[in-house]
This record gives structure tokens, C-alpha cells and sequence, in this order.
């Protein structure tokens, strides 16, 4: 389900005639343009004018965005879909559900650090509603990133958690407060008697100004109830009292002065965030919703237009928590009816999400159950995971755990969270739904008729080869999966596409690489069918994976490039698999000991995914950097980087094939600190395995440094992993090197390397694996002592081309600086001084 953007939201209040001129606050509000500024904050407690402020000031200016801020979006998917929307002259297409946040936004700031024209502002109004963690990262980023072009206006209640004090610090904050926008004895008086329509004498209007210290909807309330009271006096008189209670006796006086029919229409439409006349007419059961919101705006009663039409509404908001109090006090047993009609008539419109809100809001979950079934297919196509996890928490326990659908799903977010025995049990009460629901058709027949429920058997046996996956079961994931092929249908591409994937995991597991890549890549194509492109994306990682442990980095590399190409083509922003596309570039990089390179990948993955938007792999940047950390003698950093990997790491359906408890005693090794590898080796089993093959290629590390007799192991080991795995012989060839490379046999130690090498698929992508030994490095080229790197080859293709320098760094997704780097060493290497000299010589060497 694509998030549906409400237009209404990105209108600036409709401007009234007659507003209190304030010229030093719209004189404030234009200094937030000055070279330099950022933010400018508008921040007071409610109904001191704070959107009439700002809308009248954007009115005055070009290039202005406007989004309302409501409840519903502390759902990211749907806050970045209104955000996109409201951005002014944005110039590209809205981010797809599977683009990470920050990937989204550093489009957006590179968008307009592209422009020349004017400054465009964006005003956030409402922001104080927003509570999600997510949304408050998501702005600040755009904050810290904010190219001159752009400016941002926020409206709120309440200072939001944003980087304030370090704007203020850097003058880039610009701030109206609670004092500023306070009225004065007379601007009270132009508000009282040309906006209200009320006539005063002056000693009237100072009385109500002190006892509403200028609070603008406080005297807005006064102005209303003072209509038709003979005696203004005993009335100012009787005006006292704090903020909340006076709105309980204005909203009173207010209410009581209307008809009974505009009270009732009132009361019932305070359950809605925004209002218009069809949408009124479902929740009240009347025909006149629209007439009867044009008398309220022409009377002045709450109501905020928000759009140029008049068509859609919303009331103040002081004023619907009013209303909805006195509903909640007055009329309690009608809610549950009301949100179930305003239910309805979102679901008519195809808005599931505010649908499904005011089902919930009903007490409807049985409902709201069906809604969420209904839209589970687009939902999960998306991969909009943090709308669909919360749907899933929102609903009561028993109507989870009866549906067998939703248990499924249930089971799913558990995975994500790492909670594997929560898992189980979802897993195992679906089963137990679907038992009942053969057994009683009258339960049955409360789910969805979806595909979903059709599935449901096929996709349960799928989760539970997921289980088994992320337990380390390798025949138990084979034999579920194969269950579940069994039970899916010839077209149930995503089921076949999910269990396939597992199988060709299990064999990956079993170290059976070739088996792996075969049933893998079917698996992806099966995803294709199903339209489930984000999963297809996804697979790529696991793909390169598999690659490099059939010893084909090139393999590895081109897989990771041409989905980078093909997520990134026309422009569009970065889906979420980007970010672990760059960490796997940057650790094929790290093996050439192209180290400058990798940490590129590493720093853009970094600003693109949030260190990988994959929640299996969220932990593996850390990994990554701390590699290049270790490959640079940084020991001591790379296992901090280790610490902080191990705190995000969750155990789910790949394999856990580099643990990094194994990582870490690699490291302690390299730095010599062989007592905590001691310690950490106790607890190896013994059995040989590929699930254990890193930690005991690790060990035989240790004995070698130990002086410790290693060849029976590394027999052990290469008996396993010959005829099934290149990548597994070449580093067991490599250690039986370095036992004769601490030996001082140096020419054992240079036989074995070159019989080792001959027999790799690709020896050349192997330098760290040396390096990091303290090997020696065997000329791998006739005509260079220095061969170049991939990468350098990369660039240098490239070099025989017409594109300039930054159009290189484009083309390989790297920082201008790296593309220089590159170059120096290609010429180096060559013996060039010029681009056509070192292309020249290149192609006299069989490099072009």
C-alpha cells in the first residue's frame, strides 16, 4: 500500500481579511532568510497566533511549502510522503517505501544545493505532535545538511528535540517566542474592535488584555462570549482564572450561544483531525456538512480553512479538545459509532491508514483486523515495515492470536526484534488458528478472503525454515522449506521465491556454495514475478556473498554494481539496500588494499543507510570499518567498532558465518594480545563444519603464532571445503604458507603461495589476505611490479573515455578526492604524467 498524500496538508490557512498588521514579526520572520540561518522556530502554547502569523508572512513571499503536521505522522512512511509532497519546486519523484530516511533526504538537500535560483522555504506547522523518534532524526539531519537554498519554518507548542542550542550557537536559529507574539494594549484593541467586531471603551480592552496576557485565543474566546452580554464590565470582572479553565467556561459560553443542531453537528465531528462535507455527512448522518462548515468559518467559530476553496477544514485545536472532552463527558456511548463511520468513509476514499486509526479508535479490532489483512500484499511488496509493525501492536492480543494471518506477521516482527522463542510461539498459534478454522467455518469466515489466508499453510512452513535458519538448523530449514514448496501453487511466486531463498541459505550453511548460488538466484527470480522488487534488491547482498565465498570477487563486485546501477537509474533517491551494497564494495575493496576506497563506500553507507537499513545487517559497517581499522594498525578502534556491531547484531535468516567474537580474536591476534584469543578459543567445537570454518580458521591462526604444529587442522578443514568452496582453499593455502612463513622456510613459503595462488579462480583480489599475514606478495602481472588494484582498473577503463573527473566519480559511486587518489597511483604505476599518456601506455601493457 503506497502512502496516500492528503492535499489539504500542504495549504497554508486561507489569509483573512482584516489581520492585526505586525510588522516587527514579519520583519523577524524575514531575517530567518539571511545568509546563513537555518531554522526559524516559532514556539508558544497554543492559540497565541502562531499559524496565522506564519501563513499571512508565507503568503507574502514565492516559494514557500506548507505541510500540517498531524498525529499520523509519526509514521515515517507517511511524514516523508507528505514531506516530499510539500517541498517547494522539488524536482524529484517521491522516495520509494523502501528508500532509507537519510538516503531520502540527502536527495533532497542535493536537489536544491543544485539551484541557483532564489531561496525556497518549507514551514512544518504543528510540529509539537510529533513525538517518533524517527521523524525528530529525520528533521534533524535535513537540519544539519541544509543547503543556503533552503530554509525551514516550524510552528509549534513546545521546543522540539532539535539541535536548537547549536544553531543558536552558530547564529543560524531564528526565534519567535511566547513575549513576541503576546498582543499589546493595542493591538488587543484592533483585534477586539476591527477583527471581532466588538466596541470597548479603553479601559474595557487594557481589562481583558491583562487578563489574558495577550493570549490571542483567549480574547478571541472573550470576543465571542461577549457578544450580546449587556454587561461587558461584570463580565471583564469575572474573567479570571488559569488557561484551562478559562477555555472550559469560554468553550461553554461559545457552545451554549449555537443552535442545537450546530452543537450536535460540533460534538460528533470533534473525532475528526480534518473536516469536509462528505466526510462530516458520514460520521454526523446529515446532508448539509458543507453548509454547515461554511456558517462556522463565516461566524469565526474554530474552524481553520486549509485550502484556498474553503472545501477542507479543521478546527482549532484548543477548540476540538474541548469538544471532544464534553463528547467524551456528554455522549461516550456514540464514539465507538463515529470513528467506525469516519472508518468507512476512509476506507471508501482507499486511506487504510486513517482508516485502520479510527477503526482502532472504535474498539473495532476485528475490523481493523480485516483492513490490515486486506492491505498486507501492498504493504509488504513496499516493505513499509514500521507501518505494518505498527498495525500489528495496535491490535489486542486474541485477535492476533486467532487470526492465522496476522500471527504469521506477528511472528515476522519478532524475527526482526531477534526474538526467536516469541517467533516460535506466533508461529505455533497460527498453526493452531488454522486448525480451528478448518474445524469451526464460522471462525473461518471471520478472516479476509485474501491470497494471504490462501497461502497461509505454505507461508507458516516458509517462517518456520526461517526459524531454523537463524538457529543454525540446517536440515530443519531444508526439510520446512521443502514443505513449504510443497504446499504453494504453481503462481505462488512470493511463497516460492521466500522458501526457495531459505533453501539456497541452508546449503550455504552447509558450505555448499555452487548448490547456494543456483537455488538462490532462482529464488530472486521468483521475486521478481511476484512484483516484490525491494526483497529482489535485498537478495544482491546475499548473492555477493556468495560469490565471494565461491572465490569470484568480480563476480561479487559486478553484482553489487549493477544493482546500485538499477536501484539508482533516473535519478531517483537510494532504496534501503544501497547502504549495504557500499559496505560490500567497501570490504571487496578492502581485500585489493584499496583502503582509501573502502572507507569512501564506508562513509557514504554511512549517510546513506544509517550503517544499513537491512536489519540483519545494521551491524555489519561496523564490521566493515573495523576491518579497514585493523588493516591500517588500529587495533584498538577496531575493537571498539567490534563492541558496538556485537550491540546491533540479531540473529535472523543468514547464516552466522563470521562470527564476530571470532573477528574480535583475529584482531587480538594481528595486535598480539594471544592471551584473549586463548581465552576466547576454549569454547571452538571441534566438529568441522562450514557454520564453524571461520572460527576455526581463526584458531589455526593462533597456533601458528603460537608455534603450534597447525597442518592436521588445515587437512581437516581442506578435506571439507575442496571441490565445494575456492574461497575456503585459498585462505587454507595461504595459512599452511604462513606456518612455513613463521618457520623462516621462505622458500616453502613462496612455493606454497604460487601452487596456492595458480589454483584460485581470481588470486589477484586477494592482497589483504597476505598483507594482513605478514606474507609476501607474489607478482601477479609479467609487466607491472606493482599491479593495479580493481578499483585503479575501474578507473582507468574509464580514463579511456570522454568523462571528466566528477562524472567518473558518478559513474563509480565515489567521492571526487578517491577519483584523484586513483588516478595519482595509475600514473604512478604506469610511468605517465598525463590521462592520454597512461591510457597510452596501458593499452601497450594488454590493460585496455
Amino acid at each position: 500500500m503506497s502512502t496516500t498524500v492528503l492535499a489539504t496538508k500542504l495549504f497554508a490557512p486561507a489569509r483573512r481579511s482584516g489581520l492585526v498588521a505586525r510588522p516587527w514579526l514579519v520583519e523577524r520572520l524575514d531575517g530567518g532568510l539571511e545568509p546563513g540561518r537555518r531554522l526559524t522556530l516559532v514556539s508558544a502554547p497554543a492559540g497565541f497566533g502562531k499559524t496565522t502569523l506564519v501563513g499571512d508572512w508565507a503568503a507574502r513571499h514565492e516559494h514557500v511549502g506548507w505541510l500540517s503536521l498531524d498525529d499520523g505522522d509519526n509514521a515515517l512512511p507517511r511524514f516523508l510522503a507528505h514531506l516530499w509532497a510539500a517541498l517547494p519546486g522539488i524536482r524529484l519523484a517521491p522516495p520509494a517505501s523502501d528508500v532509507s530516511t537519510t538516503a531520502a533526504l540527502t536527495a533532497v538537500v542535493n536537489d536544491y544545493a543544485g539551484r541557483a535560483e532564489s531561496r525556497s522555504v518549507l514551514v512544518l506547522d504543528d510540529y509539537h505532535v510529533i513525538d517518533a523518534l524517527e521523524v525528530h532524526e529525520a528533521v534533524a539531519f535535513l537540519l544539519d545538511n541544509l543547503p543556503d537554498q533552503l530554509r525551514l519554518v516550524v510552528s509549534t507548542r513546545a521546543d522540539p528535540p532539535l539541535p536548537l542550542a547549536r544553531l543558536r550557537s552558530r547564529g543560524q536559529l531564528t526565534e519567535v517566542r511566547v513575549d513576541d507574539l503576546r498582543f499589546g494594549a493595542a493591538e488587543a484593541a484592533s483585534f477586539l474592535h476591527d477583527v471581532m467586531g466588538l466596541r470597548l471603551a479603553e479601559d474595557e480592552v487594557r481589562a481583558l488584555e491583562g487578563r489574558t496576557e495577550g493570549w490571542v485565543a483567549g480574547l478571541q474566546l472573550a470576543a465571542l462570549s461577549l457578544r450580546g452580554v449587556a454587561d461587558v464590565g461584570g463580565f471583564i470582572d469575572a474573567f479570571t482564572g488559569s488557561h484551562r479553565f478559562v477555555i472550559d467556561y469560554l468553550a461553554d459560553e461559545v457552545l451554549a450561544r449555537q443552535p442545537a443542531e450546530t452543537r450536535d453537528f460540533l460534538f460528533r465531528t470533534a473525532i475528526l483531525d480534518r473536516l469536509t462535507g462528505s466526510l462530516c455527512d458520514a460520521v454526523t448522518g446529515r446532508q448539509d456538512g458543507g453548509h454547515v462548515l461554511e456558517v462556522l468559518d463565516r461566524e469565526n467559530v474554530f474552524l481553520v480553512a486549509l485550502d484556498a476553496d474553503r472545501n477542507w477544514y479543521r478546527y482549532h485545536h484548543l477548540f476540538r479538545d474541548v469538544l471532544r472532552a464534553r463528547l467524551l463527558a456528554e455522549h461516550p456511548e456514540e464514539l465507538p459509532q463515529l470513528h467506525r463511520a469516519a472508518s468507512d468513509w476512509y476506507a471508501g476514499q482507499h486511506l487504510i491508514a486513517d482508516a485502520v486509526r479510527h477503526a482502532l479508535a472504535a474498539g473495532d479490532s476485528e475490523r481493523a483486523a480485516l483492513l490490515i489483512e486486506a492491505a498486507l500484499p501492498e504493504v509488504r511488496r513496499t516493505r513499509q515495515d514500521a507501518l505494518l509493525l505498527e498495525w500489528i501492536r495496535s491490535l489486542p492480543e486474541v485477535v492476533v492470536r486467532r487470526n492465522p494471518v496476522l500471527c504469521i506477521v506477528s511472528a515476522w516482527s519478532s524475527m526482526l526484534a531477534g526474538d526467536l522463542d516469541g517467533m516460535a510461539r506466533r508461529l505455533d498459534e497460527a498453526e493452531a488458528a488454522l486448525a480451528a478454522g478448518a474445524r469451526d467455518p464460522a471462525l473461518a469466515g471471520t478472516w479476509a478472503d485474501t491470497e494471504d489466508l490462501r497461502t497461509a499453510p505454505a507461508m507458516l512452513w516458509g517462517y518456520r525454515a526461517a526459524l531454523a535458519q537463524a538457529r543454525g538448523e540446517v536440515a530443519t530449514t531444508v526439510l520446512h522449506a521443502r514443505r513449504a514448496l510443497e504446499l504453494a501453487g504453481a503462481d505462488d511466486h512470493f511463497v516460492r521465491g521466500a522458501a526457495g531463498g531459505f533453501l539456497a541459505l541452508a546449503a550455504w550453511a552447509a558450505g555448499e556454495v555452487e548448490e547456494a548460488l543456483s537455488t538462490y538466484s532462482t529464488a530472486v527470480r521468483e521475486l521478481h514475478a511476484a512484483g516484490n522488487l525491494v526483497d529482489a534488491q535485498d537478495s544482491a547482498v546475499v548473492l555477493g556473498d556468495l560469490w565471494m565465498a565461491a572465490g569470484r570477487p568480480s563476480r561479487a563486485r559486478k553484482t553489487f554494481e549493477e544493482t546500485l546501477a538499477a536501484a539508482t537509474r533516473n535519478g531517483e533517491p537510494y532504496p534501503r539496500v544501497t547502504a549495504d551494497l557500499h559496505v560490500g564494495l567497501a570490504e571487496l575493496d578492502r581485500e585489493l588494499d584499496d583502503l582509501a576506497s573502502a572507507e569512501a563506500h564506508l562513509d557514504l553507507a554511512r549517510v546513506l543507510g544509517e550503517h544499513g537499513s537491512i536489519t540483519e545487517n545494521r551491524h555489519r559497517w561496523y564490521v566493515a570499518m573495523a576491518q579497514v581499522r585493523a588493516a591500517r594498525g588500529d587495533f584498538a578502534d577496531a575493537e571498539r567498532l567490534l563492541d558496538e556491531a556485537e550491540g546491533l547484531y540479531r540473529r535472523g535468516s543468514y547464516p552466522e558465518l563470521r562470527p564476530i567474537a571470532a573477528l574480535r580474536a583475529r584482531i587480538q591476534i594481528a595486535a598480539g594480545d594471544l592471551l584473549a584469543a586463548e581465552a576466547w578459543s576454549r569454547d571452538i567445537p571441534d566438529e568441522v563444519a562450514y557454520l564453524h570454518e571461520y572460527e576455526h580458521l581463526t584458531l589455526a591462526r593462533l597456533m601458528i603464532r603460537r608455534g603450534d604444529d597447525v597442518q592436521e587442522l588445515l587437512d581437516r578443514l581442506q578435506l571439507d571445503a575442496e571441490g565445494r568452496r575456492a574461497g575456503s582453499l585459498l585462505e587454507i593455502g595461504v595459512l599452511r604458507a604462513l606456518a612455513h612463513h613463521v618457520r623462516g622456510d621462505r622458500a616453502e613459503t613462496l612455493s606454497g603461495l604460487r601452487k596456492t595462488l595458480a589454483a584460485a579462480p581470481e588470486p589477484e583480489h586477494y592482497r589483504r589476505l597476505l598483507l594482513d599475514e605478514g606474507l609476501p606478495l607474489v607478482p601477479d602481472g609479467p609487466t607491472l611490479t606493482d599491479p593495479l588494484t580493481e578499483r585503479e582498473l575501474d578507473v582507468l577503463r574509464l580514463l579511456d573515455t570522454e568523462l571528466t573527473g566528477p562524472e567518473i566519480a558518478r559513474r563509480l559511486y565515489l567521492s571526487l578526492n578517491t577519483v584523484r587518489t586513483h588516478t595519482k597511483r595509475i600514473f604512478t604505476k604506469l610511468g605517465a604524467t598525463t590521462r592520454s599518456g597512461a591510457v597510452r601506455r596501458a593499452r601497450e601493457r594488454g590493460l585496455l
